[in-house]
């Protein structure tokens, strides 16, 4: 169990605090729902955290197998809908670091695909994911 320590600030903007680690995150409303833009949005982190979630999962693959991750991006792109507002495609293009083998590549994509969190996102969520190597 995590707690995290939510207060609204006001001006569509909310101070969350992670129980554990005391780390915060600040996020805005977005500028075409009345926000500024200023900081990451609710929906923002959501599919922020499908990237890292991915990322991580391949991080653990990686760090067991004795397999250099380092350097490996990714590009995450929300698409909203808007009757009802909600996120209706998260889109997630893996710019993988040089040197991984080929014959553990599928293996790292298989554990990205086991994230908690795209296992938790709608079915409605359109989430198509594309794993891009250097060679």
């Amino acid at each position: 169990m995590v707690n995290i320590d939510l207060t609204y600030e006001g001006g569509l903007h909310c101070r969350l605090k992670h129980g554990p680690s005391g780390m915060e995150i600040v996020t805005d409303a977005p500028k075409d729902n009345m926000g500024k833009g200023a900081a990451f949005s609710p929906t923002d982190l959501t599919t922020a955290s499908l990237g890292a979630c991915m990322m991580t999962l391949m991080g653990i693959y990686a760090q067991r197998h004795g397999i250099e991750l380092a350097g490996t991006k990714a590009q995450i792109t929300k698409e909203m809908a808007s009757d009802p507002r909600r996120i209706a495609r998260v889109t997630v293009v893996f710019k993988m670091a040089a040197g991984i083998p080929a014959d553990q590549r599928p293996i790292l994509e298989r554990a990205a695909l086991t994230c908690p969190v795209h296992k938790s996102l709608h079915p409605d969520i359109d989430k198509p994911v594309r794993f891009d190597y250097p060679d």
